[in-house]
């Protein structure tokens, strides 16, 4: 038995094969095997605000002066950020700032040091 990928649109597992289709029994969602295999392979590549390809590890500067919600700290503008992670979502970086700590950036608002 071969193993189905999940659905991209609401990721349920329980994906059916119809013919040359992928059916998603949960959603509804139907898509063809040969573009599930082709999104696999991509990579997603993230940029900073001046279009630097960044990677895990990297030091970045932030450009902006940015408000950390519920909390009147402000994260000033060139302040430098080392050690930074990648991730998927709307924060597309993980990180710690000294003095304030962990929190989520997002890749437009910093530039590769």
């Amino acid at each position: 038995m071969s193993i189905l990928p999940a659905c991209p649109k609401c990721a349920s597992v329980y994906a059916y094969e119809d013919g040359a289709q992928l059916i998603c029994p949960e959603c509804g969602h139907e898509w063809s095997a040969q573009a599930a295999d082709a999104v696999a392979d991509e990579v997603r590549v993230i940029k900073d605000a001046v279009g630097n390809v960044l990677q895990d590890g990297d030091t970045v500067t932030v450009i902006k002066d940015l408000k950390i919600k519920g909390s009147s700290l402000v994260v000033k503008v060139g302040t430098k950020v080392k050690n930074i992670r990648l991730t998927n979502g709307d924060h597309d970086i993980d990180c710690k700032i000294d003095g304030i700590g962990a929190m989520g950036l997002k890749s437009e608002f910093v530039k590769k040091a």
